[in-house]
């Protein structure tokens, strides 16, 4: 039998959140994963995010995603054009990976950038040693257009890979349950 993939929420990101993603910067091989600064202290770190979350730069949406009521990630929209955004998203702690939640979070951003915002063009970029966020971009239906800057992943060297996605290439949208004003789900 074929596990039912998580429904991930997609919701504003509040101060609250902020709490809670900061929490997860005491896992070590989360912080080295997402990029994040490992041995701040928890109330930096939510100070940080707060002001993230309530008073972004004018590039960035970020949206925190739920699962069963649990803050699991955050999908973020960036860029400024009117028709193209970047999509990047982070599932943490690292004991909620290998269980679809990066794959929903994805699916619920995209869905959100070309059904809420009406953007035309979702692109996303992903670490060539990050196997999972690479596989993520794929099963979204993204095209891979070129190799990006290079990185390091977990210590060792390695690139990014771009992605693109065109709202022409979507067949059927993912649904949207409107049981939040600007909440979004997607199975």
């Amino acid at each position: 039998m074929t596990p039912t993939p998580p429904l991930v929420e997609l919701r504003t990101a509040t101060a609250a959140d902020a709490e809670l993603c900061a929490r997860w910067g005491s896992d070590d091989l989360f912080c080295r994963a997402a990029e994040w600064s490992e041995g701040v202290p928890v109330a930096e770190r939510a100070a940080f995010l707060r002001r993230l979350n309530t008073a972004p730069p004018a590039d960035l949406l970020r949206l925190s995603a739920w699962c069963d009521g649990v803050l699991v990630g955050y999908a973020d929209v960036q860029g400024t054009e009117p028709t193209r955004r970047e999509l990047g998203y982070v599932i943490g702690p690292s004991a909620a990976w290998g269980k679809g939640l990066g794959l929903a979070a994805a699916q619920a951003g995209v869905h959100h950038m070309f059904e809420i915002m009406g953007l035309e063009t979702v692109w996303a970029e992903a670490l060539d040693a990050n196997v999972a966020s690479v596989r993520i971009l794929q099963r979204l239906g993204m095209v891979e257009t070129g190799r990006g800057a290079p990185s390091t992943y977990l210590g060792r060297p390695t690139h990014y890979r771009q992605f693109s996605l065109d709202r022409s290439a979507v067949g059927a949208a993912p649904r949207s349950t409107g049981r939040q004003s600007g909440a979004t789900e997607l199975c």
